[in-house]
């Protein structure tokens, strides 16, 4: 959806709800997101909903430090080994990587200063935006979701979370890479070893290059999808919001949804009538 399909003609959205997922404007901390940068070029972006560039980035660090097999390093000086270190490192594509990984951190960064003040003039325009989505192959729509069971599904198997609150591009990058990283790791023989208590058979069969991108990609997925179903539940309530003050505000009242919600006695009575009401109409 962009400026000059839709009939009203705005500036700013603050979301779009399409079959493939949400897709929103909300505040973030920009220090949080260059941290993801950091830990992983690319998630940043995703975070960002900058699905493209962070694709793209992403694929560029696994590519380049397959290259240079920088895991295999930061294992041996971990070891203290650093020689070994130095060793496995190749310099031929090393100068590569840095630029790389330093544009990361700054786009993201900045990409998401200026996206809270698009953010800011979006919500001053409080132009519309959609709340259902319905085609041939899936429906999407807002809802409540609860954050807490978000993650517990990533944590059950990364991409999980995110199919719970409907981002099934990102579902799909997310899945892919996971078989791919555990397929070549060998995490679960590792660990199947370990659960035998033959940590020498595990730490042998453990292939470190690639195991080394686990963890990041675990803990983003569950990291994102619980900061997502806050944030789509907040939009929710905006939605709902709108609607309510558009439909049913009384004259000299005031509707207020959300956790600072001030409402008469005779609104808290019948904010869930209004709001089935909203969802059927």
């Amino acid at each position: 959806m962009d400026n000059f399909r839709d009939k009203f003609r705005n500036q700013r959205y603050m979301a779009h709800v399409s079959l493939l997922g949400t897709t929103q404007l909300h505040k973030r901390n920009p220090y949080t997101i260059a941290c993801w940068s950091m830990a992983f070029p690319g998630f940043g972006h995703l975070l960002l909903n900058k699905y493209l560039r962070g694709y793209a980035l992403i694929l560029w660090e696994v590519f380049i430090n397959q290259k240079i097999h920088l895991n295999v390093a930061m294992v041996q000086t971990f070891n203290g080994h650093f020689q070994a270190a130095r060793d496995a490192l190749d310099p031929k594509f090393i100068s590569l990587y840095i630029p790389v990984y330093l544009f990361a951190i700054y786009d993201s960064y900045r990409t998401s200063v200026d996206l809270n003040k698009v953010y800011l003039l979006a919500q001053r325009e409080n132009g519309p935006f959609n709340v259902f989505s319905i085609g041939a192959l899936e429906i999407n729509y807002l809802d409540k979701r609860k954050p807490r069971v978000a993650a517990i599904w990533s944590m059950g198997i990364p991409s999980a979370g995110q199919l719970y609150i409907h981002r099934i591009v990102l579902v799909g990058f997310l899945l892919i890479s996971t078989i791919i990283i555990v397929w070549q790791s060998n995490v679960m023989l590792a660990i199947h070893d370990l659960i035998l208590v033959d940590i020498r058979a595990s730490s042998a069969v453990l292939n470190e290059q690639w195991f080394l991108y686990f963890p990041s990609l675990y803990f983003f997925t569950i990291y994102d999808s619980y900061t997502n179903t806050i944030e789509n539940n907040k939009l929710f309530d905006e939605s709902q919001r709108k609607y309510l003050i558009e439909k049913f505000q009384p004259a000299g009242h005031r509707i207020m949804i959300g956790d600072n919600c001030r409402c008469s006695s005779w609104l808290r009575s019948n904010i869930q009538v209004f709001s089935k009401s909203a969802l059927l109409n």
